[in-house]
């Protein structure tokens, strides 16, 4: 893994924000995240920015019912054969060379922050800036085939959907390396339904072919020039995402920093090997608590987090040196109101974090 020491203590935003006015949105970001802008799913704006459904977009094998609405996967087709053929060429043609044209194709449309995002990028050319997908094993286990079975469960869907998903993230980086190539992309994989493995709903699948499934993926964002992260604001098996190779992991530490310590061991390793924890530490999933919140509650928040991995025995400066902050997921759920206290005191807790530690 990389020396990424400017990242120390920066913030960082998760997806979506509940505004309603792109202009008011994009202004948040350049305020809060001027250092590490990114573009926010703006679902009020418009539904296809649904965090699952705004990467399905010239997937083979995804077909909308023209007169239902509904979606499905469909692998018996004849314009799935013909998808499927061009699919794979196209892939093979971008995974040798992000800048070739065929990588249009999977662009990510169902977007109106993404333009802005880049004119952001190319004027203010920061050292980094903030994409996402959704993840693999939480594509998989939402879509459905025709008969309702899900898609992990068939090979050649749960192959498009590792590649597809690949596309679109490679289609982010080649577009942030246009607008400024100095700046480094940082793709966050968000994987909610990795906190359901183990459970009765999955018993069957093993944290092994997820973690797989997530490192072909970081793989290739690492391969062409970004950082990789993951997302899962639910209690989950961190080793998994430690062992596929990302470069950040972030969870929700106002709730489940505790259980982030259980992995103390591997996570040491990752630490010192330039491994990052970016702390989900302002409750945007906790409205009520969000209201109360100021500055002094949330460095209790972080301090916590912290302390639960030095009582593990984990050296307290390789935690810093090797921390983030961020919301502890996104903020659609919120009034405007809210998401912009949650914003602002995630900047206000990363300037105060790097002040304290002479960052």
């Amino acid at each position: 893994m990389a020396e990424n020491s400017k990242l120390t203590l920066e913030c960082l935003a998760i997806g979506s924000l509940p505004h309603i006015n792109l202009e008011n949105a994009m202004e948040l970001v350049k305020k809060d995240f001027n250092k590490i802008p990114f573009w926010p799913q703006l679902t009020k704006i418009n539904k296809n920015e649904d965090m699952i459904f705004q990467f399905l977009e010239n997937m083979p094998s995804f077909f909308i019912d023209k007169d239902t609405g509904k979606t499905y996967l469909e692998t018996e087709s004849d314009k799935f054969f013909e998808d499927i053929e061009q699919f794979f060429a196209d892939y093979e043609e971008i995974t040798s060379d992000i800048t070739c044209e065929a990588l249009d194709k999977y662009a990510i449309n169902y977007s109106c922050a993404f333009p802005e995002f880049i004119k952001i990028v190319k004027n203010t050319k920061p050292v980094y800036a903030k994409g996402q997908i959704v993840g693999p094993f939480t594509l998989s286990t939402t879509l459905v085939d025709k008969s309702g079975k899900c898609a992990f469960y068939d090979e050649t869907l749960k192959e498009i959907i590792i590649k597809t998903l690949t596309l679109k993230a490679l289609w982010q980086i080649r577009e942030i390396k246009k607008a400024c190539p100095d700046t480094v992309p940082i793709i966050f994989i968000d994987e909610p339904s990795i906190s359901q493995l183990g459970t009765s709903a999955y018993i069957t699948i093993s944290s092994d072919e997820v973690t797989e499934m997530i490192k072909e993926i970081s793989d290739f964002i690492k391969a062409n020039g970004a950082l990789s992260a993951i997302h899962c604001c639910g209690k989950c098996d961190w080793n998994m995402p430690v062992n596929a190779g990302v470069d950040i992991i972030n969870l929700d530490a106002y709730t489940f920093a505790q259980n982030l310590s259980l992995f103390s061991k591997e996570l040491e390793e990752f630490l010192k090997a330039g491994g990052k924890i970016a702390w989900g530490v302002v409750p945007t999933l906790h409205p009520e608590v969000l209201e109360k919140a100021d500055l002094s509650s949330m460095i209790s928040v972080f301090d916590k987090a912290v302390k639960y991995l030095t009582e593990k025995g984990i050296d307290e400066k390789i935690i810093i040196e090797n921390s983030l902050v961020t919301p502890s997921c996104g903020a659609g759920g919120l009034s405007e109101e809210l998401a912009q206290k949650a914003m602002d005191l995630t900047r206000k807790l990363s300037e105060s974090l790097r002040e304290r530690y002479k960052v």
